[in-house]
């Protein structure tokens, strides 16, 4: 019987951290709108200057784009766009490339939207969002995501520059 005893004590000490853990993610669940608020703050402030930086060297790499940084009603981030005239057989014609990155603002369904449009000699080439859980969403994985963008956006306007 005693060692029955200790066996059920230590399912019982199990039980009881196990139970502990829960009331301390049961607190996490219950994490106020405005702690949301200030979570989603936080991280577009970071992943706006990030997009800024990334999109700043890759108009060194491309000369001839423009950067503008962008605080709008859609969002918060950066964009680089060029115009370029393709001249052929006596005709002129405008060819527009661009990529825009944007964190979108708070909505009530806490998340993190990071909304991304490309174009490249007038054809879209990207056009996606991204979104992450506020309770799970971080600066590192957001910004891989970032590099990634950018980095498949110089890959395709390198094939068709």
């Amino acid at each position: 019987m005693g060692e029955f005893d200790d066996q059920l004590q230590k399912a019982i000490q199990r039980g009881q951290l196990t139970r502990a853990a829960g009331v301390g993610a049961a607190a996490d669940d219950t994490a106020t709108e405005e702690q949301f608020r200030q979570k989603h703050a936080q991280l577009r402030n970071e992943l706006s200057d990030y997009i800024e930086t990334r999109l700043r060297t890759l108009c060194d790499h491309f000369p001839g784009f423009e950067f503008q940084t962008v605080v709008n009603e859609k969002g918060w981030g950066a964009r680089i766009f060029r115009d370029d005239m393709r001249l052929g057989r006596g005709t002129a014609r405008n060819e527009y490339s661009r990529l825009e990155i944007l964190v979108r603002p708070f909505s009530d369904v806490c998340i993190l939207e990071v909304a991304t449009k490309g174009t490249i000699r007038n054809r879209e080439s990207l056009n996606r969002s991204r979104h992450e859980f506020l309770r799970e969403a971080t600066v590192e994985s957001l910004r891989r995501s970032v590099d990634s963008t950018v980095l498949e956006f110089a890959e395709q306007y390198s094939a068709h520059a």
